[in-house]
């Protein structure tokens, strides 16, 4: 079955199935090696419990399957207060010598906003000419070959796919979220709000997230202090202690993409199935403008394929209510 990736968000490699060959060592997600991880981001512990999961907003996406808002029961979970930087990534890499399923393809997308002006000419989609296919790209070199991560330690690992994220979780002892856990963590303990923080996308006039300013895609006026993504902690937190749950990058969860109608009846939040078509993310990115993208809201969500990796996506880890 093919899927229609939303590709002015994030686009994707073919979907699985399409006929078309994987590279070498992309039939399963890598394996890390053995060896104890180091502390990584604080685990905010939630109590879990009720909530009412999706939007009913007239302006979302059908075709997204955001709605109709239904009840939704989570348990106990912990979750980082931030995604994973490219420093904590970086101290990954050398324990276990992943590489990355961009790094085995040669290439990754780019925006091509953040090319310089003299970059050689790079294959765009087609649908969204202001994403780049450029040679080299991957989580060392967010812009191709001659760029590196100077300055971003702090700010979150990208060009990084679901496969990278699941290696990830393995190492340092954790998992990645379900949809509805990252929901209800998103949420922030306040019902039906659009935001983390409420519903104003600018309360008092301060910028609470890092999306796209001004006229996408030609020109970003940076009222929010950011081209391209920002610190993991950058933004005052939600009312559970987390950043950038909106806005900065797309992060991956552990569930499968399925655009339904809900049933809205009350209801256990199902686990994630270990395989399946594409895979789900959530908050939106540095890229999202009401113009084009409604996608940053806490209930908005995107398909990819899990081996897919772009410049505006990256990933958090959850795991039980004793992670530490």
């Amino acid at each position: 079955m093919t899927l229609s990736i939303p590709s002015c968000c994030a686009p994707g490699r073919r979907p699985e199935g399409s006929g078309e060959s994987d590279p070498p060592g992309l039939s399963a997600p890598p394996v890390a090696q053995s060896g104890a991880a180091p502390a990584g981001p604080r685990p905010v512990r939630l109590d879990g419990g009720w909530f009412r999961m999706g939007s009913d907003d007239a302006l979302a996406y059908p075709e997204d399957g955001e709605g109709p808002v239904r009840r939704v029961r989570v348990g106990p979970f912990a979750i980082d207060a931030h995604c994973v930087s490219n420093a904590r990534f970086a101290s990954f890499v050398a324990a276990t010598g992943h590489v990355t399923d961009a790094e085995s393809y040669g290439a990754s997308f780019v925006f091509g906003g953040l090319l310089p002006d003299d970059f050689p000419p790079t294959r765009a989609v087609a649908a969204a000419p202001w994403w780049r296919e450029v040679l080299g790209a991957d989580w060392r070199h967010p812009f191709g070959p001659a760029s590196d991560r100077g300055g971003r330690a702090t700010h979150p690992v990208v060009h990084v796919s679901w496969n990278d994220a699941l290696a990830y979780c393995s190492w340092a002892g954790r998992r990645l979220p379900t949809e509805a856990e990252w929901e209800y963590a998103a949420r922030g303990g306040l019902e039906q709000e659009p935001f983390p923080w409420g519903g104003d996308l600018r309360p008092g006039g301060r910028h609470r997230m890092n999306v796209w300013n001004g006229s996408f895609p030609g020109h970003n006026t940076l009222e929010d202090g950011y081209l391209g993504t920002c610190p993991v902690d950058a933004f005052p937190p939600n009312g559970y202690g987390l950043h950038n749950m909106t806005g900065n990058v797309w992060e991956w969860t552990a569930d499968c993409f399925h655009a339904v109608r809900h049933a809205t009846g009350g209801r256990d939040a199902p686990g994630a199935p270990a395989a399946g078509p594409p895979r789900a993310l959530r908050g939106g990115s540095y890229l999202c403008h009401a113009s084009y993208c409604r996608r940053y809201r806490v209930s908005a969500r995107m398909a990819n394929t899990p081996d897919s990796s772009t410049g505006n996506i990256g990933f958090r880890c959850a795991g039980d209510p004793a992670a530490r």
